[in-house]
């Protein structure tokens, strides 16, 4: 019996050739027309204030005529100049087509204008926007009680705010010591700065009465307190985002600890457990950690499991410390794992799920996930902050950031509180501007990311088989490159290799000549490629567009080493040029998974391969 709870994706979204126009067009239309009769609505023995006289004068007139001009022009530059993301021939940065739920949640939001920082001045978007954290922590595997979550502006924004909460947390136990001595009485400044998360919140659940004055006396207010704060922890292939925050908060970017990455470019473990040792050793406390799911350069997934394991240990040791996983990239992947009831899903029991919710249409093509990324999706749960961005993998418009912490009681940490837009104690179903970065927030983003959720459910039957689509599409490129080894190209052989077998749904590869060992010559070739197959050059007659970056020895060390020796490039060389070029495609795109529709895209972006790869030999002079 079909199930029908599952989702149908194609009904999903306008489509590659806007497929669904007349049902995106109507329901545009419907939204309209309901804000237009709402405005009439509301006391109707009002009369008009723009009166017929007004509306037939030429200055009226004119301004009208002006801004149809203006909107035609803004029209024509956006058609000329924007990135066809919606395209089955882009395969580049983290951007497709977005779901027509939330296009049209927008829409409908933004006409009222609602700004989510006060429930007074957006009371329908921010109870959206509450239920909308309800809905993160319940992906994450976090009680929607105790925890909490909230919309940002982007990645980066949370991510600043998890280094808020941490630094705030871990300068309360020396506040204390000012405020409440009682509380801590006995312990040296050393047991003071490796105190749980939990320890913490709990000491300060006792003194509710004196919370702001331990917050003055935190590092909020006393900036001399925070060079004793330590150190965070970040891999290497942290988002660029971490050294902002750093800057921003006053950490100071000299006080981050890059931790070594593997040859598949997740943290190493055992580089961590050296790092966090030699801290100890010499009494530098860890201010917090930060694992990432989905890292921006090659969708890489960290340890998460091993890393709560060795939290735990140091734990035991009294090493305590702030643990944040940056999963802007890779959050709503955890759908794929809950079940119906939004139970984490056993792993044995896996395949046969997917199966079930046809979550791969060709399920032994995709080898995913391995043991290790299915324990660290799991483990997300003992983080102590998450970052998650709809405006990625939940397929939201901009700006749609998000985060949520589990738990709440670390609000207070960072709270305040403007007299003109809320106080303490109001009886109000929502407040969210006391306790986020931002002042003012779009209501229309909340409203974009509820609809997305209400239609596409946070588990297997809904986002589930969204992220499927994608991880499956990546596979389908990631085999096509592995098992197409070379081009012929002007009587040449180019070799084609990707960068690992992909985590989740990127993947990163690089050509070079047949015989070449020259790393120069290799990265030259990549590099011209990328401004062939870019937005750099004839746009809008690219027959496939891709994204590039460099990985480079200060930021990655030797985990290079294996990808340019599959190009027959040696240790030696590496050392020499320690940087390698690559082209970057994040294949989001749900209808790559279907067989027939990628065959069909492949053939052509095959063809356009090799004819940008002739403009480069040609350009390169390669005889």
């Amino acid at each position: 019996m079909e199930n029908t709870t599952d989702v149908n994706l194609d009904a999903l979204f306008l489509g590659p050739k806007s497929e669904n126009e007349d049902f995106f067009l109507k329901n545009l239309t419907k939204m309209f027309n309901q804000h237009s009769q709402w405005r009439k609505n509301f006391h109707p023995e009002d009369g008009d204030v723009i009166l017929n006289d007004t509306i037939s004068s030429q200055d009226f007139i004119n301004t009208q005529n002006k801004t149809e001009n203006i909107l035609e022009e803004l029209s024509s530059k956006l058609r000329s100049n924007m990135m066809p993301w919606h395209s089955m021939r882009y395969i580049g940065h983290m951007n497709t087509d977005t779901l027509m739920p939330s296009l049209l949640g927008y829409f409908a939001a933004m006409l009222y204008n609602g700004n989510n920082c006060a429930y007074e001045g957006a009371p329908a978007t921010t109870i959206l926007e509450g239920e909308v954290g309800e809905d993160f922590c319940t992906l994450m595997g976090i009680n929607p009680q105790t925890g909490w979550g909230h919309i940002s502006a982007d990645g980066t924004t949370a991510n600043l705010e998890a280094l808020w909460y941490a630094r705030n947390l871990k300068s309360i136990p020396l506040a204390l010591k000012e405020v409440s001595p009682e509380l801590v009485s006995g312990k040296s400044e050393w047991e003071l700065l490796n105190m749980s998360v939990d320890e913490i919140l709990d000491l300060l659940e006792k003194n509710p009465k004196k919370l702001d004055k331990i917050k003055s006396n935190s590092a909020r207010a006393v900036s001399s307190i925070i060079p004793k704060l330590g150190k965070l922890l970040v891999p290497q292939t942290k988002h660029y985002s971490w050294l902002k925050a750093a800057d921003i908060l006053g950490i100071g970017s000299d006080n981050l600890i890059e931790v070594p990455v593997d040859n598949h470019f997740r943290m190493d473990i055992t580089a961590l457990e050296n790092i966090i040792n030699n801290c100890i050793k010499n009494q530098v406390p860890i201010l917090g950690l930060v694992g990432v799911v989905g890292s921006t350069e090659e969708g890489a997934v960290d340890y998460i499991d091993k890393i709560v394991a060795l939290k735990d240990k140091f734990s035991k040791q009294g090493i305590n410390f702030y643990f944040h996983v940056d999963a802007a990239f890779g959050a709503y992947a955890r759908s794929i794992f809950l079940d119906e009831n939004f139970n984490f899903i056993k792993e044995s029991d896996l395949k046969e799920k997917f199966k079930e919710h046809n979550i791969f249409q060709n399920p032994d093509d995709v080898d995913w996930p391995s043991s290790s990324i299915y324990n660290a999706f799991k483990s997300m749960d003992k983080a102590d902050s998450i970052t998650i961005d709809p405006h990625k993998m939940g397929y939201v418009p901009y700006a749609a950031g998000g985060i949520c912490i589990k738990d709440k009681r670390m609000k207070d940490c960072i709270s305040y509180f403007a007299n003109y837009v809320f106080e303490k104690g109001m009886d109000i179903p929502v407040l969210l501007g006391a306790f986020t970065l931002e002042g003012s927030k779009a209501g229309a983003s909340a409203a974009a990311v509820w609809a997305a959720h209400k239609v596409l459910p946070l588990n297997i039957t809904g986002y589930g088989k969204l992220i499927g689509s994608s991880i499956e599409g990546a596979h389908n490129i990631y085999n096509r490159i592995e098992s197409q080894k070379t081009f012929e190209v002007r009587g040449k052989n180019l070799v084609v290799h990707a960068l690992v077998n992909p985590d989740f749904n990127m993947v990163d590869f690089a050509f070079n000549i047949e015989g070449n060992t020259d790393l120069k010559l290799m990265n030259e070739l990549n590099h011209r490629f990328y401004e062939e197959a870019s937005f750099c050059t004839k746009l809008f007659t690219n027959d496939f567009i891709t994204s590039h970056t460099v990985f480079d020895y200060v930021d990655y060390g030797d985990s290079l080493v294996n990808f340019v020796n599959k190009f027959n490039i040696s240790k030696d060389e590496w050392d020499k040029v320690h940087q390698v070029s690559v082209l970057r495609a994040t294949a989001m795109n749900p209808f790559f998974a279907d067989r027939e529709t990628f065959n069909t895209y492949n053939e052509k972006i095959s063809e356009a391969i090799v004819n940008d790869l002739k403009l480069v030999l040609s350009d390169l002079d390669i005889k």
